[in-house]
């Protein structure tokens, strides 16, 4: 596991503990035959096809965000490439389902049981008896010894980012045959289904020079029904080719290029015919289906956006053409066409030239993004606005639970997902999504959106309304988090061009003018808003009305104050082109906070830095960031919402817990929850782990993750897989003739 350490800035302070009322659970199950766990909201998106109505053969070209630096999953510079890689060529003892629960994959294993939990837990593996490495050797004991003992953590030789589980292990032995398995725990732990997922050939888990260097640009010895062909560091691409000692359904294509392309310029390469399948933004997918949907006869124009809702224009009236143009130019075309202005004459032929130009290239584009189709689905991840408790007002538990009240979830949902023709629901749980076992909505440890239960929670913290802001020698007026002193280009964020701004300040119109007029009053609604600065008395421009005067709808409330500071909450945010929709909802954020008197300062910082620099570090008070689900929340949840210790250095051991906040209470849940093979208890500690996260609101879980696909029509079983686990032998291009009489089998064959 790796660990933060941070520096003085953000050594934890005392929070104190909920009150008994506070911590109540919620009944998350029995009162009702209903299981809380429900239904994915969205299935998987894979054009799934018969492997017989498959092409054998054929290159698939697949996008990726970077070529990984290792190709070892269990090192702390894995990435989803990595992931991605290891499913491919790797035996994975368990793969998950589409409600993201674990189920054995038959191609390696036959069996696994616990047979014994006492003293001590034994589970047994039996191996599928034609499961074998690359080299011919039989998959065995040897091989989960040598992993086991690699991430034991028991020899510091290794580079390990994790060892959870493997920790526990006491012994592997061969069982009754080669091909059995006896792994005995020192420990009990519920969550032995996760081990062994990826396995790793005894060479790359041997020693520690093999481990730490040996995979990281190759893998010699695999066992899945592709292998590692090749790592090209310049041209940015991982090549996967058909293994011949796959004992399984033979891989359909030939090979899986998989291709490091920003997410800006996945369009350009699927319109060059570059790409077969890209994870693109929410513009991409717009052009993809509009590209692909049906269009009107005459003008040619989309009838369909991509949420199947009609396109903008698809009427045909405000359209460019002979229909839509004005008395002048049509009288501008007569004195031309009678040859009345000569020089008109060969301006309106460029023109013409130049449109003819526009609308060829235009077609070519849609003609190429044609072929392609949006799938979607939601990610098994969920976006979370986090609340750095370290320091600062967020350090009042009191503070934290008011930003949270004043948010409405569910509008923050749909402003994602929604235009995506997507659910949006608001996720209700930390540790799990909707149809995994573990799910229930612990939301109500919290309690529903309430603006003046927010507001009298500020009130109990000391923050009021109105009032006296003092500014300090510097004018700072603030009262959160420090703001670091330069910028990412050496500037100081002074609130210039920097990337730094207050909220509600930037409503310039094309003039450079303000857009709501001296008085704060929208010139277009005529309504008043507030900018989110503070004035000297504690007031907002555009705060106040004429007395008598009602006040608008979701008007912001005065800004509220303590000890002479504007309470002020510093949210940084990325700045890069995929980013779009966390700044949408942040704006969203923001205007909801301002309605219950907090001010935000957003800071749009470069990706590469955001989460290292910032999140990481906890230079923030406010920040947006995601979380996978895990079918193991036990395992892999803790290290996020356990409880920070402080380090021998001074500094604070925070481990994946960038929020700084986390409770005794949360951490034995956990550990009640690891330690219990009763599945069903275990289920109820973690439901109960998740609403005392919920009370103490360090983390606000918003919405799914959209997951869009950018996918040639003709190619099967890829695209927007949700919950499960890829089979990567069944993709492939249709046959000719299995979708339409024109599909091609294979672009690259």
């Amino acid at each position: 596991m790796s660990h933060v350490r941070v520096g003085p800035r953000a050594v934890m302070r005392s929070v104190a503990f909920l009150t008994a009322g506070v911590l109540a659970v919620p009944a998350l199950a029995g009162c009702t035959s209903e299981d809380p766990a429900g239904k994915p909201l969205a299935e998987q998106d894979v054009a799934a096809a018969a492997r017989a109505r498959i092409a054998d053969g054929g290159t698939l070209r697949w996008a990726v965000d970077s070529v990984p630096d290792t190709l070892n999953a269990f090192q702390s510079d894995a990435d989803a490439t990595t992931t991605r890689v290891a499913q491919a060529v790797l035996p994975s003892m368990y793969r998950m389902d589409e409600t993201g629960s674990p189920r054995r994959n038959p191609d390696y294993l036959e069996s696994a049981k616990v047979v014994e939990t006492e003293p001590k837990q034994v589970v047994v593996y039996k191996l599928n008896q034609q499961a074998v490495w690359s080299d011919g050797r039989e998959i065995g004991a040897a091989d989960f010894a040598a992993q086991w003992r690699a991430l034991s953590g028991k020899d510091t030789a290794y580079w390990t980012a994790r060892n959870a589980g493997y920790d526990r292990i006491e012994k592997i032995e061969r069982g009754a045959s080669d091909l059995e398995v006896r792994v005995t725990f020192s420990r009990p732990y519920a969550d032995w289904k996760s081990l062994f997922t990826p396995l790793y050939p005894k060479e790359v888990m041997g020693t520690p020079d093999a481990f730490n260097d040996g995979a990281r640009r190759t893998l010699k010895v695999t066992a899945g029904p592709f292998a590692v062909e090749k790592v090209d560091t310049k041209a940015d691409e991982l090549v996967l080719t058909g293994n011949p000692r796959w004992w399984g359904e033979p891989a359909k294509l030939d090979k899986i290029v998989l291709r490091s392309v920003p997410r800006d310029e996945r369009v350009s390469e699927l319109i060059a015919g570059e790409l077969d399948l890209a994870e693109i933004d929410p513009d991409t997918a717009e052009q993809v289906a509009r590209a692909a949907g049906p269009r009107d006869a005459g003008t040619g124009t989309p009838l369909m956006g991509p949420d199947g809702t009609p396109a903008p224009g698809s009427g045909g009236s405000a359209l460019p053409g002979p229909q839509g143009r004005s008395a002048a130019e049509a009288l501008r075309s007569w004195a031309i066409a009678n040859g009345s202005d000569e020089e008109a004459a060969e301006e309106e032929t460029l023109a013409r030239e130049k449109r003819r130009k526009a609308e060829a290239k235009q077609e070519r584009r849609r003609k190429a993004l044609s072929g392609f189709e949006v799938r979607k689905s939601l990610e098994p991840a969920y976006t979370q606005l986090a609340l750095n408790g370290a320091d600062g007002p967020l350090a009042d538990e009191r503070v934290r639970r008011a930003v949270a009240r004043a948010l409405d979830r569910e509008k923050l949902a749909e402003a994602v997902l929604k235009p995506l023709g997507l659910p949006a629901e608001p996720v209700g749980s930390h540790l799990a999504l909707s149809g995994q076992p573990v799910y229930a909505d612990g939301s109500g440890a919290l309690g529903e959106q309430d603006a003046k239960e927010a507001r009298a929670l500020l009130a109990d913290a000391g923050w009021v309304p109105g009032g006296p802001v003092k500014k300090t020698e510097d004018g700072e007026e603030a009262a959160g988090a420090e703001k670091s002193e330069d910028d990412e280009d050496g500037k100081k964020s002074d609130g210039g061009d920097d990337g730094t701004y207050i909220v509600g300040e930037d409503d310039k119109n094309a003039d450079g003018e303000d857009e709501k007029g001296k008085d704060g009053t929208d010139q277009e609604s005529g309504e008043k808003h507030s900018s989110g600065k503070n004035t000297a008395q504690g007031g907002a421009p555009g705060a106040y009305a004429p007395k008598g005067t009602a006040a608008p709808a979701g008007a912001a409330a005065a800004p509220v104050a303590k000890d002479g500071k504007a309470l002020t909450l510093r949210f940084v945010l990325p700045s890069g082109p995929g980013s779009q929709a966390l700044r949408t909802v942040a704006d969203r954020i923001s205007d909801m906070l301002e309605k219950i008197g907090i001010g935000t300062e957003i800071t749009k910082v470069p990706d590469e830095s955001y989460f290292k620099d910032h999140v990481a570090s906890g230079e923030y008070d406010l920040a947006l960031y995601s979380w996978p689900a895990s079918a193991f929340p036990a395992t892999d949840a803790r290290p996020i919402y356990a409880k920070p210790v402080p380090a021998a250095d001074g500094s604070l051991n925070v481990a994946q817990n960038y929020t700084r906040v986390g409770t005794d209470q949360v951490d034995q849940l956990f550990d009640q929850a690891m330690g219990t093979l009763d599945q069903d208890k275990a289920r109820d500690l973690l439901r109960k782990a998740d609403s005392r996260i919920w009370a103490a609101a360090g983390s606000i879980p918003l919405y799914q993750r959209p997951q869009l696909v950018a996918a040639r029509e003709s190619l099967a079983n890829a695209g927007a897989f949700g919950f499960e686990t890829p089979v990567y032998e069944d993709m492939g291009f249709l046959k000719k003739g299995a979708r339409g009489a024109e599909a091609p089998a294979s672009p690259s064959s």
